[in-house]
């Protein structure tokens, strides 16, 4: 179902997010708002495409890159520009909302 939303390692986080905007949706498969945020964070993808990267991160099996970024409330999105954080924002949102949060950054 995620084409466009690669789940990362740790090993690979560094790599996929040091270049240009790259979207990272934190998550953990028990979280059920995590889980209802999948699809949006799929629909939205394909809205910026050619824009942002984006990527999810399980906070259970990459524990240390969460505590790295202080994700202590998932679901955890962060805007990436080059490596740096840019932006981050918890809890779960509407497609619409995701997308002029994101529109606002680019």
């Amino acid at each position: 179902m995620a084409e466009n939303v690669s789940e990362l390692s740790a090993k690979q986080f560094e790599e996929f997010t040091k270049s240009g905007l790259v979207f990272i949706d934190f998550f953990a498969e028990w979280c059920m708002p995590c889980v209802m945020m999948a699809p949006v964070v799929e629909e939205i993808s394909e809205k910026f495409k050619n824009k942002i990267k984006f990527g999810k991160i399980n906070v259970g099996e990459n524990e240390a890159l969460a505590k790295k970024f202080n994700v202590s409330s998932i679901p955890h999105f962060i805007l990436f520009k080059n490596g740096k954080k840019v932006e981050e924002f918890t809890g779960a949102m509407d497609a619409e909302e995701l997308e002029s949060r994101l529109k606002k950054l680019i």
